[in-house]
């Protein structure tokens, strides 16, 4: 399945809820690092941005200042295809430290810088100096996608928000819960119109290109069938509990590092709140997400891998609510800003009210 990428706001939003300090975008060339940082900071901010230019050298500029360096020379005779770019150490020295010393005096909050790489590993009073900017100030970088240990210290500390935008959310599943009977509803609700397709369509549309596991476990025979002509894997069963939905749903998506818990009749939810928990529990990964509406909990909810031998084992008449009460200081809340995005439809008249939100 192919990952969409997480727009800015998604990004912000996420790091918000996770309340980490600095903000660092990676990923492989391409892959829009440079494009977010700016949407995400458009204003022009206290730091350093720095270019290349192909076979002749890369160069880094103050920010506010405009005052421009070289700090690598192109040279062909380096070995293998790639950092062919000579280390030039005065441009550090002359420019790049004082920019940060510079800028960790500054009024601001944020400072950005783009990039860091493997040039800027190779002068440590450089490297020095980001670490002691990270202590005194906020820090939204680009850092190249490269395996050195600077690199990799900056990337993974646990004050770091990092997104990698070649996989942004991981190894995590999914699992939609369209098993209900729909009794208030007088039927099988998920096959109702909402704004002229099935209302788990809404479902589909917001977990798409999130997860790279996804199933939907129902009971309703048009159902499974809506969503295998889709192409998303589908259980279908004729169990009781809805502890049996949970225990189906993580049994078909297996191997994953968590998995998010989506009701099938939640038409307003939009696929950036679930991509922002995504992002959560990726720098997270021991906490338990859920959406929720200022201090109000909902759905969904995205659990870690350890909460799984619970959750396949969950008391009858139970769901993953269990869970999240039974482990309430393992819990972390992601807001949204419109209440009727977790309402679910159980009635008609709930159905057509959500249809005109």
């Amino acid at each position: 399945m192919p990952v969409s990428r997480p727009t800015a706001d998604c990004i912000w939003n996420s790091f918000r809820s996770s309340g980490k300090r600095h903000l660092i975008l990676t990923g492989s060339r391409g892959s829009g690092k440079t494009t977010l940082l700016k949407a995400l900071f458009p204003q022009t901010l206290p730091g350093i941005t720095t270019w290349a230019e192909p076979q002749k050298g890369v160069w880094l500029k103050e920010n506010l200042s405009g005052r421009r360096a070289r700090i690598g020379a192109f040279d062909g005779s380096l070995p293998g295809t790639e950092n062919k770019m000579k280390l030039c150490p005065d441009g550090f020295h002359s420019l790049g430290i004082p920019a940060i010393l510079r800028s960790m005096d500054s009024g601001s909050e944020w400072i950005t810088v783009d990039e860091i790489g493997y040039l800027e590993t190779g002068c440590k009073e450089y490297c020095d100096a980001i670490r002691r900017l990270m202590e005194r100030k906020r820090l939204a970088a680009v850092v190249r996608k490269q395996n050195t240990p600077f690199l990799r210290e900056i990337t993974y500390r646990e004050d770091v928000f990092a997104v990698d935008l070649d996989a942004p959310y991981g190894v995590l599943g999914c699992v939609i819960m369209a098993s209900g009977l729909g009794k208030r509803f007088g039927g099988n609700k998920l096959m109702a119109d909402f704004c002229g397709e099935p209302l788990i369509c809404r479902a589909l549309s917001a977990t798409d290109g999130v997860f790279c596991r996804r199933v939907v476990v129902t009971r309703h025979e048009d159902v499974a069938v809506l969503c295998r002509e889709k192409g998303i894997e589908t259980v279908l069963h004729q169990l009781p509990r809805r502890s049996d939905t949970v225990r189906l749903g993580l049994e078909a998506v297996e191997d994953v590092a968590g998995c998010l818990f989506l009701p099938g009749d939640q038409p307003l939810l939009r696929r950036e709140t679930v991509a922002a928990l995504a992002l959560a529990a990726v720098n997270d990964p021991e906490s338990i997400w859920r959406a929720a509406f200022g201090d109000t909990p909902g759905s969904p909810v995205l659990f870690p891998r350890w909460t799984f031998p619970e959750l396949r084992e969950l008391p009858e008449g139970t769901g993953g609510g269990f869970l999240a009460k039974k482990y309430p200081e393992r819990v972390r809340l992601h807001p949204v800003r419109d209440p009727y995005e977790l309402m679910d439809a159980d009635s008609p008249e709930e159905l057509a009210l959500l249809a005109v939100r």
